[in-house]
């Protein structure tokens, strides 16, 4: 197919009842307006009606529902669908550690200025706590794969903690997830390295305490100091980011 060619009718009517849905300040819930009068106002028929709302329901931006006061409603899309739909477009890229570490040395050392002396008492004893699961060395490669995944869920933690910075979130979230779920550690645990948790959680304590004391410029730099540690371990130890789809949980 040619990059510049038409969009087919269900398409273009599917992306004019998005900007519908921003011009009239539509909100998730809000019913839209019923086949008929999509018919009558763009001037199409049925069947590219139900065409362009099966796309917008892909989408994740409509749901239908069926029986009395059924019809399209707008839906705001979630955080597992959006991520399902990236790894999707990133499936036939070859996305190496490498670029997942940028990602990360551009936006985590950042976060960690943002939130010093600006995370509340109750957070700061959650994400303490956290620590523990991967503070004593693993007995197995099985228990050191789990303390990695716990020490990845702290940087989600923080991630949440970001306030208003949906996309700063969203990206972030997203890079922690690949990392989790989309990666082989071909030799990361094989031999057992023993240390990997305990050397993120020593990070992860100073990180605390830089946070704890408003510090930016410590929470700063001990974050990157830590994302450059961690991706030297993964190329030491031959980490690949292996090509697959981030599943989308069920509703």
């Amino acid at each position: 197919m040619l990059k510049n060619a038409p969009q087919r009718r269900p398409y273009q009517v599917a992306e004019t009842i998005k900007c519908w849905i921003v011009d009239r300040h539509l909100k998730p819930g809000d019913r839209l307006p019923s086949e008929s009068e999509l018919m009558e106002t763009l001037k199409v028929s049925k069947g590219t009606v139900r065409e362009s709302t099966r796309v917008l329901e892909a989408q994740g931006l409509v749901e239908t529902r069926t029986g009395p006061g059924g019809g399209a409603f707008v839906r705001e899309m979630s955080e597992a669908k959006a991520v399902s739909l990236l790894s999707n477009y990133l499936f036939f890229k070859e996305i190496s550690i490498k670029d997942i570490y940028q990602i990360r040395l551009a936006l985590e050392p950042e976060l960690a200025a943002s939130l010093a002396g600006k995370v509340a008492a109750s957070d700061m004893t959650r994400l303490r706590e956290s620590l523990h699961s991967y503070a004593d060395p693993a007995d197995d490669s099985e228990a050191e794969r789990q303390q990695h995944l716990d020490s990845l869920h702290f940087h989600l933690m923080l991630a949440e903690l970001a306030g208003g910075n949906q996309l700063l979130t969203f990206i972030i979230r997203f890079t922690i997830q690949v990392l989790s779920d989309l990666t082989i550690y071909h030799r990361l645990y094989e031999p057992v390295t023993h240390d990997l948790g305990q050397t993120g959680c020593r990070y992860h304590a100073e990180i605390l305490d830089a946070i704890e004391l408003g510090d930016a410029e410590s929470a700063y730099n001990i974050m990157r100091e830590h994302m450059l540690d961690a991706q030297q371990v993964m190329n030491q130890q031959e980490a690949q980011v292996r090509r697959g789809f981030l599943p989308e949980p069920l509703a």
